[in-house]
């Protein structure tokens, strides 16, 4: 199907800015064990309100809309969001000394009901267990078609390790948003974007978390 310039031109900039349809305010809780190895790393996804609202009508849970789940309703809203296709990285990217770390599926699922938002965690072990001490460990959660949108405003927190440094790195929205609007208007009015290659935006407009620890 051809997509043409000129109606992403008139979305620009609100189509870009409101173009997630869910919001996820995300944590992380990046697991050492005494060696100084990471091990794993725990996401946090607290849902937006009306993205709550559907998954909680889909599944039938919470008609009397008291915001407390029974039991089986606890058990059937557990792991909802865990069903990951192939190849699925999870909305997570991880290095270490900007090689890529390979991360295991979800692991040990949870999921409340708070005040009307869905609130899930999972873990996942990170392969081989690398040491960090003396390479910079970047972690971005983030969606590449920017669909969903990963918002960190939950605790970042280190388990087991208490010397290393981490820094947040936030986005330039308004430069990046300009770079895009620049890049558009470059192409001919009749182009096809899937020929020119368009870029997935969703890691230009993700927070990055470096974790940097000292030699052992």
């Amino acid at each position: 199907m051809k997509r043409m310039l000129p109606l992403v031109l008139c979305l620009m900039p609100v189509g870009l800015t409101a173009h997630p349809h869910v919001f996820v305010d995300t944590g992380l809780d990046v697991i050492f064990d005494d060696q100084n190895r990471l091990t794993h790393v725990r996401v946090t996804w607290a849902y937006d309100d009306f993205y709550s609202l559907l998954i909680l009508e889909d599944l039938g849970l919470d008609s009397d809309a008291d915001n407390i789940l029974a039991p089986w309703e606890q058990k059937r809203l557990q792991g909802f969001d865990m069903n990951w296709v192939e190849g699925f990285n999870g909305d997570l990217d991880a290095t270490l000394g900007g090689q890529q770390l390979q991360l295991s599926r979800p692991m040990e699922p949870t999921a409340e009901l708070r005040d009307g938002r869905i609130i899930t965690t999972h873990l996942r072990e990170v392969t081989g267990q690398p040491q960090v001490g003396g390479e910079t460990l970047s972690i971005k959660p983030y969606d590449e078609t920017f669909y969903v949108s990963y918002d960190l405003t939950l605790p970042v927190r280190l388990t087991g390790e208490h010397t290393c440094l981490t820094e947040r790195i936030d986005p330039d929205i308004d430069q990046k948003l300009s770079e895009m609007r620049a890049f558009l208007l470059s192409l001919d009015v009749n182009a096809d974007l899937e020929e020119n290659d368009i870029p997935l935006i969703g890691e230009q407009f993700a927070t990055e978390i470096r974790i940097t620890c000292p030699n052992s």
